[in-house]
């Protein structure tokens, strides 16, 4: 799958008739949750077949296109099944049971509902009952190398600073990627964003805490304005804006740390951590999500699946404390930052916890070439091995877990 997004310019009335499209999709989806709730035995087909009956009840339900209202009951199902799944594999905690939506951003189309301009490809018509019309797309992405019948779903979305159109193709652009004959293990922090095995250290950006002056003057003056006033409604946009501009902030750092990583490396191997119980300590809670480690997990396994490299997710439990050279327990505080063994072996520790992860990736892996088995000799681990064979063509799957994640039910 391809997404493409563009800037959307349009009238004032038209603005407005996407809002209230987001709102009705929104709805759609809430009373699909609700129907789930009040009957047993509901599958995604009978949201379908729901949003008939919604559309029937209210007008302002018939308004929107149906298969956008079938999306709405698909956004709500997805919701369900993943609470489903949960509740199978026995998660420790709470399941994720399905909650209501209360500010909806966006609206789907699937393959109806919308007309792109043919000759242009840069204007897009909404055919529904809403009356949303026309809309200009601002953009460098060229449609037209795309055929119309790639484009499976139209996304129109609500941000801090405007309205935007997401165009979904499905196309799968192959990329050739020459092997980089390299392994990594990464154990991300707080002080450095993540260390490697060989100590080479990435510097943690700290978007939020560098914007968190700014933040907190705006704030201050939106809680100064009159509620229900102009003011306040501007000051809030701004302070929307400055909170959207971290964000994206941290999402380009992920995505270019992500591939320059991929790049590099055949092999990467990185910590299985669950950030939702980290962030319980509340000491260390805005630091961690400022940090954003599961945004670069995500981006890093997504470009290695691409790409055909191989990402492993290992448990997290002990890397810090044994020793990467003789594996013996040495207990250490989060305030000790160099790792000291009776063995002799002296390392900072994020480079030993990085050594243990490497190790036990490739323990997981148990896949090679030449280079690989110096790799793992350099670590003191023995493996078999198939001489001259590059790694990506040995392994049916990209992404895998470690034996120890299954059987625990991570």
């Amino acid at each position: 799958m391809l997404v493409l997004e563009f800037k959307v310019r349009a009238k004032k009335h038209q603005y407005t008739a996407i809002n209230q499209a987001i709102r009705t999709a929104q709805f759609v989806q809430n009373k699909c949750l609700r129907f789930w709730m009040d009957n047993q035995e509901v599958n995604k087909y009978d949201l379908n077949k729901y949003c008939r009956v919604l559309a029937h009840n209210f007008d302002f339900a018939n308004k929107l296109n149906s298969q956008a209202r079938q999306s709405s009951a698909e956004r709500a199902w997805s919701a369900i099944s993943r609470f489903y799944d949960n509740c199978k594999r026995k998660i420790p905690g709470k399941k994720g049971f399905p909650k209501f939506k209360k500010n909806g951003r966006s609206v789907e189309y699937k393959t109806t509902g919308w007309k792109l301009d043919l000759n242009t490809r840069k204007a897009i018509t909404f055919t529904d009952k809403n009356q949303i019309g026309r809309l200009r797309l601002l953009g460098t992405y060229d449609l037209n190398f795309y055929p119309i019948e790639s484009i499976k779903r139209v996304r129109l979305i609500r941000r801090a600073d405007g309205y935007y159109c997401q165009f979904i193709l499905s196309i799968d652009i192959p990329v050739d990627t020459e092997p980089a004959n390299s392994v990594i293990g990464l154990d991300v922090g707080l002080q450095y964003f993540y260390a490697d095995q060989n100590g080479h250290k990435i510097n943690n950006p700290r978007f939020l805490r560098k914007g968190e002056k700014k933040l907190k003057k705006l704030q201050r003056k939106l809680s100064r304005k009159k509620k229900g006033s102009s003011n306040r409604r501007k000051a809030r946009q701004r302070l929307a804006k400055a909170h959207l501009k971290i964000s994206r902030q941290r999402k380009d750092f992920a995505v270019k740390l992500a591939r320059c990583v991929v790049h590099s490396n055949d092999v990467i191997a990185y910590e299985d951590l669950r950030i939702k119980n980290l962030v319980k300590n509340h000491c260390l809670a805005k630091s961690i999500n400022d940090a954003a480690w599961d945004q670069f997990r995500l981006w890093l396994e997504y470009l290695g699946k691409k790409h055909g490299k191989i990402t492993i997710a290992v448990p997290p439990q002990l890397t810090s404390q044994n020793c990467s050279n003789c594996g013996e327990k040495v207990k250490k505080s989060l305030s000790t930052r160099t790792h000291i063994c009776a063995c002799g072996c002296q390392l900072d520790r994020d480079e030993n916890a990085a050594r243990n992860i490497l190790k036990l990736g490739l323990s997981t892996a148990g896949h090679s070439g030449t280079w690989l088995q110096d790799s793992l000799n350099a670590l003191g681990e023995d493996t078999s091995t198939f001489s001259g064979e590059i790694l990506s063509k040995q392994v049916a799957s990209v992404n895998k877990e470690s034996p120890v994640i299954a059987t625990r039910g991570a």
